[in-house]
């Protein structure tokens, strides 16, 4: 077949069945393998629905300019339809993207200027709040808004449905999706129950995203919103794409467990994805442990391609520093509080304390560190060399209590953390604390790192 332009190709994607991933699940696991777009993404589909729905409103006019926040593949669709119907692009990103994807958009001619992860939406530095100024700045341009862009949904609704239902021939029991704009996972959700009312959805987030705890309580909880590394899932806002009333479940996964998942979906399924991917894939087959039966079949979005992120997912250094690398050979965490016996005692210091005392207490041990503790909570600690400097320039502090001296707390890390990852921590940081499965605390210096690895 001879297509016209390269937008043409947009859709009609495969489903494949998972082989070795599913072991142990009842009924059949397929995913939608969405980097067959023309874009390597998903979010083709949308992107291409906004152009064309702005253009018949007569909001996209000739040689305009569409101007977008997005994580990298929104702008990879709407940079294709820019290139087939003759608009410019500039793209606002926030720093956290992956450098392909950076590259990737100027290779097709867009311009991208990259704003500040860790500011709240509407901070003027944030690419929300750019590409809106941007938006309003810049003559005949177009602000998609992929976020409250209903055309978002409507693409899924119209493409992404129907073509799970037709190539499952009806038989789809449960659908399973990353939200982040909410257009993927709602649109086809619509579809679905509008065939079959009795489809169960799933959705999945990330830890540090509002969804879940808003679906269950309807409450929108700041607490919940912190940094996190996964792109392309989980949202700050509550985009007008994400109707709440087509999603049944959601289930929240770490970045480390959607790291993980997505190397496995490389190695042992052959399906070389991207990041959020391992998160749909990790949410859903938890659910479906436990939920799915005999006869059931549930299709996941797999929503983009892994040349995303050569330099940090499928980098094994960078795996490796963010302690999300699956090599234990040189031990880990675990391993040095297993070969303790259970002969240990965290020395610790109370918030309350005279100085004096807690110098005294480190001297008796002969250690140099110690965490400060109040009400049972870790909230700072000492370290000999800096309470010396303090004392020799105001010896008065020794009668001082803790609190006074007390530097930042040392960093809690995961009881599988290896011991290259530990290394690294404590070489830019003081010691490191780590949980037990009783929840007691443990402590973790540079000599005990180096004792377990030449044991």
């Amino acid at each position: 077949m001879i297509y016209n332009s390269i937008i043409e190709t947009i859709g009609n994607t495969p489903l494949v069945r998972l082989n070795k991933l599913n072991q142990g699940i009842k009924g059949d696991v397929l995913v939608k393998v969405e980097y067959f777009n023309p874009g390597n993404s998903m979010k083709d589909r949308m992107a291409i629905k906004m152009v064309e729905d702005a253009e018949k409103e007569g909001i996209l006019k000739p040689g305009g300019t569409i101007i977008e926040g997005t994580s990298g593949n929104t702008g990879m669709g709407l940079a294709l339809a820019a290139i087939a119907k003759g608009y410019k692009c500039i793209f606002t990103m926030a720093d956290k993207q992956s450098k392909e994807k950076i590259d990737i958009l100027k290779a097709v001619g867009a311009e991208v200027i990259v704003c500040p992860t860790n500011v709240s939406p509407d901070d003027p530095r944030s690419y929300y709040s750019v590409a809106r100024k941007l938006n309003k700045d810049i003559p005949n341009s177009f602000y998609p808004n992929q976020y409250d862009n209903l055309s978002n949904t409507k693409a899924h609704y119209e493409t992404t449905g129907p073509e799970i239902w037709k190539d499952t021939e009806g038989k789809i029991t449960h659908y399973a999706a990353g939200v982040g704009t909410g257009g993927s996972m709602c649109g086809t959700a619509k579809y679905l129950k509008e065939q079959n009312k009795e489809i169960v959805t799933v959705g999945i987030d990330t830890y540090g995203s509002v969804f879940k705890k808003y679906k269950e309580t309807g409450e929108f909880d700041e607490n919940e919103i912190y940094p996190y590394l996964t792109e392309g899932i989980g949202e700050d806002i509550l985009p007008k794409n994400v109707d709440f009333s087509v999603i049944d479940h959601f289930v929240k996964v770490t970045d480390k467990d959607a790291a993980v998942m997505t190397r496995r979906l490389s190695r042992e399924e052959g399906l070389f994805v991207g990041w959020s991917c391992g998160s749909a894939v990790h949410g859903a087959l938890e659910w479906a442990k436990k939920n799915l039966k005999e006869g059931d079949t549930m299709v996941i979005i797999l929503p983009d391609h892994g040349t995303r992120y050569l330099g940090k997912i499928y980098n094994d250094d960078w795996m490796r520093n963010h302690g999300f690398l699956e090599d234990k050979s040189y031990g880990t965490a675990r391993d040095i509080i297993t070969s303790r016996n259970g002969n240990y005692e965290l020395l610790v210091s109370q918030k309350n304390d005279k100085v004096k005392d807690a110098i005294g207490l480190m001297n008796g041990k002969s250690v140099s560190q110690i965490p400060v503790m109040d009400n049972g909570q870790v909230v700072g600690s000492i370290t000999d060399n800096k309470l010396l400097s303090k004392i020799i320039e105001n010896p008065a502090l020794k009668d001082a209590e803790v609190a006074e001296v007390m530097e930042d707390s040392m960093k809690f890390v995961a009881l599988d953390s290896t011991l290259d990852v530990l290394s690294s921590m404590v070489d830019k940081e003081k010691a490191v604390l780590v949980r037990d499965e009783n929840h007691r605390v443990h402590i973790i210096t540079k000599h005990d790192i180096l004792e377990a690895i030449t044991k």
